[in-house]
């Protein structure tokens, strides 16, 4: 079982965490990748990290 590292809550379904994500557009190529954090749905701790995927731009 896993439980958050600041609140101790219990993580045991996909409610128990919020899945947010945000943009960045690079500088140099017309696209962007889409980052997610995780965080524990009881006290907001982030608790992890990742790259979604990358989405094409607009042309040049």
């Amino acid at each position: 079982m896993v439980h958050c590292p600041d609140c101790d809550a219990t993580l045991e379904t996909e409610s128990d965490v919020d899945f947010v994500e945000m943009d960045a557009t690079t500088g140099f190529f017309a696209a962007s990748k889409r980052f997610y954090v995780v965080n524990c749905a009881d006290c907001g701790a982030t608790i992890g990290s990742g790259v979604a995927g990358a989405k094409a731009g607009g042309g040049a």
